[in-house]
């Protein structure tokens, strides 16, 4: 017999990742659109945030709700970095 595991996607947490990534990529196209001074720095900056939520809701979308009550460091940054499980 075999077992099969489904893994159910964390929808709270991927919508909160996500929702964050929007509202980071809304900010940064309004600074670029209105802030003549808006230069690689805050473009760098703003950037790296949104691929964390994007990718953190990605590589951690199927963790329960006490794991994510628990993040420990090692996971912040395993869960933000580029999903290597994507075919693109």
């Amino acid at each position: 017999m075999v077992m099969c595991v489904v893994k159910l996607m964390n929808k709270q947490w991927v919508m909160f990742h996500l929702n964050e990534a929007l509202e980071e990529i809304e900010m940064t196209i309004q600074d670029i659109k209105t802030d003549p001074e808006y230069d690689y720095g805050e473009y760098s900056v703003a950037i790296t945030h949104m691929y964390h939520h994007l990718n953190t809701a990605w590589n951690s979308r199927d963790i329960s709700d006490k794991q994510t009550e628990d993040i420990r460091k090692n996971n912040f940054y395993k869960w933000r970095q580029f999903p290597d499980d994507l075919d693109m």
